[in-house]
This record gives C-alpha cells, structure tokens and sequence, in this order.
C-alpha cells in the first residue's frame, strides 16, 4: 500500500522567458528514497529550491503530509482556503509553495544539504551539529538569558542535544575528532558530517543536493551505507540528487528523471536503466538513435 509523504503537482517555475521546470508531477513515498536525476541543466536544483523553499513556483503544488494519511482528503480544501497549513493531533498537511524556506525548515521539517559543502568550518565537529539544534535549545531557555545561567530546563535541552549529537558522530564514524574544526576534516568526512547535521533536526524529509560529488568508491560505499541506515533505522524519507548512477540504482527506491525541465521517466531503478529515453537523454542522442550510439560507446 503507498503512503504519499509529499507530491508535486503540475509544478513550473518561469525565469522570465526561460522556463526552468514544465509541467513536472510526481510523488515520493514515506520510507523510501527517492532519486531525481537527469543531465547537467535539467532543471533538478531548481526542483529542490521549491521544495525547499528558495523559490516561489510559478504554478503548481508542492504538498507535504505527516501522521495520519486520512488527511490527505483535505488537501483540495487547504488549497482552496488559502492557508499555508492544516495540524492536528494527528499530523500536519502543509503547501509548500506557499512558505518560506525557514517555514518549510521548522514548520514542515525538511532538512536540505547543497551541492558545495557548507559546514561551519572554523567549529569543531560537535558545535555543528548542536548548532543544528538550536531551536530546541532557544525554546528551552524562555528565549532569554535564563540558559546562560543555568537554568534546568535549558540544562536538561543541552544535555539531549549533545547526546543526539554524539550519536550521530558515533553513526558516521566521527566520534573521535569530535573536537577537531570542522575544517580539517577529509572531504569525505565533511559530506557525512552535512548529513548528520541536517538529521539533527529530526526531519521528516531529507533533500540531499548531489551528496556523492567529488567522491571515491570507498567513500561512495559508506556513504550508501549511511543513507541506507537514515531510511530503515531511522525511518526518515529521502530526496536525492545524484550523478553518480552506481549510487542512484544501488539505494533508491524510485528515480524520477528530467530532461530540459520536464519528466521523460518515472519508477523503479529497473526500469529506468532500460529506459529509451533516459538513456538518449544521457547520450544526448534522439531516441532512434540510442541503440546505434549505445554499441559504438559499448553499453
């Protein structure tokens, strides 16, 4: 039975004359990791920025579900009444296309990373992911200054941010230079430290901007590992970005692909491998052409 975490509904985004994404729907499931991939300008970052809310789609919706999946039978109301979000006891339903990214951020909990690291890089590893948890220590201490003198509650907040924080160090094999700037650390190292930090925020949905650039297959294959680990352990649904198809067909559970800003291809990583189209797209070929080309490069 699926279980819908977020759709994307008829979405396009216009830069002036320039449309960057057409017309693109589809549907990510909770519990799954869902791959968005496609040639170099297909308009995946621009994807992930209406999620994510850095930009404001031109048309289209872009809803976000938690809880109770009977709430979906009122996303057609919340649309038409001009709210940002429908909670309850039960869950939240949330328009995304209607918030700002801090709002997507705190309200709808999606956590994002980017495709450059941007860690704090003169932090050590452990104040980066408390920073990460900042909100929770704010509301601990009244929003005053009632956490620098020690309050309890504020005490109590800081003693559980730190052990979340440890506990991610000890998952992405960080424990150790937990005091080292976060500067110094392998480039490897720094991506997984990216992903701890944005799962310190306890996300409903993680998007995750091309997090294997730059990668070797050592680092590659930890990285996998630790992906894997936040959808079966921690039950946390996933949104990738990703070039490197040896990850996408290895973790994903459903892959989405653009071309030119709209979707050519949409199902299991199976399917997609054999896909006529993806793989014209890729070699930047017309479709008749595919097999001609596929046998001259050896695929």
């Amino acid at each position: 039975m699926t279980r819908p975490l977020l759709r994307v509904e008829h979405l396009t985004m216009r830069f002036g004359g320039l449309v960057a994404i057409n017309n693109v729907s589809f549907t990510a499931q909770h519990g799954e990791i869902t791959a968005l991939i496609g040639p170099n300008g297909a308009g995946k970052t621009t994807v992930f920025n209406c999620i994510t809310g850095f930009y404001k789609p031109t048309e289209g919706r872009l809803a976000l579900q938690s809880g109770d999946q009977a709430l979906w039978d009122d996303l057609d109301t919340l649309t038409a009444g001009g709210a940002k979000s429908l909670r309850r006891a039960d869950g939240g339903l949330f328009l995304l296309e209607r918030m700002r990214d801090f709002e997507v951020s705190r309200d709808a909990r999606v956590a994002r990373t980017f495709q450059n690291v941007r860690l704090f890089q003169g932090m050590t590893v452990l104040e980066n992911l408390l920073v990460a948890q900042h909100r929770a220590l704010m509301a601990a201490s009244g929003f005053t200054i009632l956490g620098a003198i020690g309050w309890a509650p504020y005490r109590k907040a800081e003693h559980a941010s730190i052990e979340r924080a440890r506990l991610w160090l000890d998952r992405i094999g960080l424990i150790d230079r937990a005091d080292d700037p976060a500067g110094t650390l392998p480039y490897g190292a720094q991506r997984r430290l990216e992903v701890a930090r944005a799962m310190c925020t306890e996300p409903m949905l993680l998007c995750l901007d091309e997090p294997a650039a730059g990668l070797n297959h050592r680092e590659s294959a930890a990285l996998n590992d630790l992906l894997m680990l936040i959808r079966d352990q921690d039950k946390t649904s996933i949104l990738l970005i990703e070039h490197d198809m040896s990850v996408v067909m290895e973790i994903s559970d459903h892959v989405v692909v653009l071309d030119y800003g709209e979707k050519i291809a949409d199902g299991k990583p199976a399917e997609i491998r054999s896909d006529q189209k993806v793989i014209a797209a890729y070699l930047g070929v017309e479709d008749e052409e595919v097999d001609k080309v596929a046998a001259e490069v050896g695929l």
